[in-house]
């Protein structure tokens, strides 16, 4: 009993110092958390408009009959180029043809009818130099020389106006490009009206995006802007803004910018979806910190900034931003290091071990 005695207060010291080694292991692991830090620095802040919408084909012509009839001929099929000037589509349609005969038979008339008054004018006039005839004479064969000119004139206006209406029966190219719509054959009848072809010329794409009614005073004429094609996501194509639509859907609230790509794109076509960032301001020299490290406590802006190899609060003045990026107005210094991505964990005083450290370059 007594040796038991003796043995306790070793067995309780022992024990003590076991609790109190647990304890601060546990005290001192508790308070030490791994980040990623990252440093802030200066570097270029770019402010774009984000923007989605559609490629289309700057020069679109949409070609109809103008007159029904039958499909005599065709010229080019659907995908083939086409030049300006090319016939498409030929009809066969009997009355216009048969008003172009007619015409031509009357003209062809009334210019005999004028050459011979014409020459009677001549000859009567000769005459009444010679005294043969008298000034009636002359005066009437003058009238009649005019009539008939003016009749011959009025046969070849009419004549005209049937060989161009005739000329309807044509499907002509307006410009060089693609036919992006034509299916007809020989012998499809056509009524009038009817689309039957689309030419787009290729050469000349733009981009229309929808832009938010909030960003639009941010929008002027000759912007850069970066476009991004779904179909090509690894790729970027420079453009710059053309045309502002000066009128907002009052549905959508948004409004149109038309893009145009600084270097023609071959591997495009109309419809294709794209984004686009409209660059509206730059700086070339701003101080920085990721969107991610910024929280808000209290309405001021915070990051978590490792000083001393500690974790401190510590408040922002913020300014302009980007997509990823804001500008630090107040409370931070080039060099200072951050942490990306605050956890809730995180207190003021905690010591810090960095896993890995970033620098934007």
């Amino acid at each position: 009993m007594q040796t038991l005695q003796k043995l306790l207060p070793k067995y309780t010291i022992a024990l003590a110092i076991v609790f109190l080694v647990t304890v601060t292991y546990l005290v001192t692991r508790g308070n030490t958390v791994e980040v990623e830090a990252e440093e802030v620095v200066y570097a270029e802040l770019v402010q774009a408009v984000y923007a989605t919408g559609f490629v289309e084909a700057d020069a679109v012509a949409n070609l109809s009959a103008e007159l029904s009839g039958t499909v005599r001929s065709v010229g080019a099929l659907e995908g083939e180029r086409v030049s300006a000037g090319q016939t498409i589509i030929t009809f066969d349609s009997p009355q216009p043809e048969l008003a172009v005969r007619e015409a031509r038979a009357a003209y062809d008339e009334q210019l005999a009818l004028a050459s011979g008054t014409k020459l009677r004018f001549a000859r009567t006039r000769n005459l009444f130099g010679e005294g043969a005839v008298s000034r009636q004479d002359l005066d009437d064969a003058e009238k009649n020389r005019r009539q008939a000119e003016e009749l011959l004139e009025q046969k070849r206006l009419r004549l005209k106006i049937q060989e161009d209406e005739l000329k309807k029966l044509a499907i002509i190219a307006p410009f060089d490009g693609v036919l992006a719509l034509q299916s007809l054959k020989t012998g499809d009848y056509v009524t009038a009206g009817t689309l039957v072809a689309r030419v787009i010329d290729i050469s000349g794409y733009v981009v229309n995006v929808e832009i938010d009614e909030l960003d639009v005073p941010r929008i002027r004429p000759g912007q850069k802007a970066v476009i991004v094609f779904d179909a090509m996501p690894e790729k970027r194509f420079d453009a710059a803004v053309s045309r502002i639509v000066p009128q907002t859907d009052t549905v959508t609230k948004t409004s149109k910018v038309y893009l145009q790509f600084t270097v023609p794109i071959q591997a495009i076509q109309a419809g294709m979806t794209a984004t686009a960032n409209i660059i509206y301001n730059t700086r070339s020299r701003a101080l920085l910190v990721r969107k991610s490290s910024v929280f808000d406590e209290n309405h001021v802006s915070h990051v978590w900034k490792i000083e001393k190899g500690k974790l401190k609060k510590q408040a922002l003045k913020t300014g302009a931003g980007d997509l990823a990026f804001v500008e630090v107005l107040d409370g931070l210094r080039k060099g200072d290091w951050v942490i990306p991505v605050p956890q809730e964990r995180f207190r003021e005083g905690m010591d810090v071990k960095i896993t890995e450290k970033s620098v934007r370059q």
